[in-house]
């Protein structure tokens, strides 16, 4: 049985142009909108998530305790259970399936949120990697209606060095004989298990690897831990809805629309929410110095550094001293008037 619910948007006009048929958001919700729906909190997924991924951080006596706040969890367009390369219908589905950006994802999430819900106040947006550029493109896009943000482990903008190691990602999976231009009729393994190889130095740090962290979780030398856990990481999804996340992500940018054309700045001044900024301090995707040079145009942001040895990957809940940091700094985030 699924955990979720679809909601259908019908017919999409693109940022590209294109028009997206029959286009739905899958999405599921934890805990009760109050009466003056004041309590609502939107958490977008990220590349290669889907919405039980997020749950680390939900829960009681948590930040994002269902027994306080209704919090709407999107699935990001292209991740396999909303729109996506998989399940669309020919002729745009496979590899013939639309760009899909950012400002898409957030302005399909905003037409849930008041479609569906009635809601014109969000508490918080809250995203890691890929959901923190959906977060930063809340609080530009709507920041009448968002009255906090804490992107963590993204940017407002994918900066060309993370372009450069999505488009790797993007070719390692494509050199698979199998790939035969995403018209495949088996998934491509081998292409599948090159882009975890691919992917495992930039989502751990350095020090991780050198201090056999991964030792803890089980493996006990690094070439255990790369077969058995990175060589199978991206098995469970579907080539083509990998590669429509990952070109989400080359071409991230909040000021990537029609009100800001491209003044980065511009979009970052209008995020006039108060904004908890979270980096990882060895996160080689998304850098703490990027973050840094982003809420100096944010006029209510807060530079919150987490020091962790995880990488891009403090994130994602596994490791446990991060995932206390990261909550604590929420819990003091919404106590703020």
């Amino acid at each position: 049985m699924k955990d979720y619910e679809i909601y259908s948007l019908g017919d999409v006009v693109l940022q590209s142009g294109q028009t997206l048929p029959q286009a739905f958001l899958a999405y599921k919700t934890y805990g009760t909108l109050n009466a003056t729906k004041s309590n609502a909190i939107v958490y977008p997924t990220w590349f290669a998530g889907h919405h039980t991924d997020n749950e680390w951080l939900i829960g009681p006596d948590k930040a994002l305790d269902p027994d306080k706040y209704f919090i709407i969890v999107p699935n990001m367009l292209g991740n396999g259970l909303s729109s996506s390369p998989s399940n669309t219908p020919a002729p745009l589905d496979r590899s013939k399936f639309p760009l899909i950006t950012i400002y898409d994802n957030v302005r399909l999430q905003h037409r849930i949120v008041t479609e569906k819900f009635g809601i014109t106040k969000l508490a918080l947006v809250v995203g890691w990697s890929l959901g923190a550029l959906q977060t930063f493109q809340w609080g530009a896009s709507y920041p009448e209606m968002v009255e906090r943000i804490a992107p963590f482990g993204g940017t407002a903008k994918t900066r060309p060095h993370a372009q450069v190691v999505f488009e790797g990602l993007i070719a390692t999976l494509q050199a698979d004989s199998n790939w035969k231009k995403g018209f495949y009729t088996s998934q491509p393994i081998a292409g599948l298990s090159a882009m975890g190889r691919a992917y495992a130095p930039w989502g751990f740090s350095q020090a991780y690897y050198l201090e056999k962290l991964y030792q803890a979780e089980g493996y006990s030398t690094l070439e255990s831990y790369l077969k058995d856990y990175w060589d199978q990481v991206f098995f469970s999804f579907d080539a083509n809805d990998l590669i429509a996340m990952l070109r989400t992500g080359v071409y991230g940018d909040i000021s990537n629309n029609p009100t800001d054309n491209g003044n980065f700045e511009q979009a970052l001044n209008r995020i006039t929410a108060h904004a908890l900024v979270m980096p990882g301090s060895t996160d080689l995707f998304f850098t703490p110095e990027d973050n840094a040079y982003e809420i100096e145009h944010m006029p209510n942001a807060i530079f919150q550094p987490i020091e962790s040895k995880w990488g891009h990957c403090f994130g994602i809940g596994q490791n446990e001293q991060d995932s206390l940091m990261i909550d604590n700094h929420l819990k003091q985030f919404l106590q703020l008037g």
